[in-house]
């Protein structure tokens, strides 16, 4: 039986999202993928979609409502990769109770404002030059490690060198799961 894995979308959804094909060409022979447009889970519908307007639609309630409607469509254990925004929203629902196997999360923008981790196998991925990177001492003190990317920023879940790197981890993972079945 494969693994299912949850892919929560950047604030964009699936409008500027051609780089999530990459992802899925990796990962679709050896996970059952269900893909979730950040904008749909949050409510999010501005008239102007400038990067402003849609971030200050999820700052003011979106991400509440994105992660709300997480909890209520996903109620089985699975896991998650999710990038930026969508990131902010897994981490958020696994706090609240989601049911989650792992959490990948690249350059989630606001879990810098939680003050605990979720009891969950992590790896939380962010470019030397994100400026919305955790500090070190926030993870000290919420007990996470970050894996930082040197010569990156914000969007470095787009390079192909990273989709790589993130899908080959990802796929060591499901294959150790299936090596331990079979054994």
């Amino acid at each position: 039986m494969t693994e299912k894995l949850v892919v929560i979308s950047d604030m964009w959804g699936a409008k500027r999202g051609l780089w999530i094909a990459s992802y899925f060409g990796y990962l679709q022979q050896y996970y059952d993928i269900v893909f979730h447009d950040c904008q749909q889970l949050g409510g999010i519908d501005v008239p102007l979609g400038t990067e402003e307007n849609i971030h200050k639609a999820f700052v003011d309630g979106g991400i509440d409502t994105a992660v709300a409607q997480l909890l209520k469509k996903e109620t089985k254990p699975a896991h998650y990769l999710a990038f930026s925004t969508g990131g902010t929203i897994a981490y958020r629902a696994a706090l609240q109770g989601l049911p989650m196997k792992s959490l990948t999360s690249i350059s989630a923008t606001r879990i810098r404002l939680e003050n605990q981790r979720p009891r969950v196998p992590m790896n939380l991925i962010y470019g030397e030059y994100d400026e919305f990177m955790p500090s070190q001492k926030w993870a000290q003190e919420v007990g996470v490690d970050l894996n930082v990317v040197p010569h990156f920023g914000h969007s470095l879940y787009t390079d192909e060198k990273i989709i790589s790197e993130v899908c080959l981890a990802l796929l060591e993972q499901v294959t150790q799961v299936v090596t331990k079945k079979v054994v």
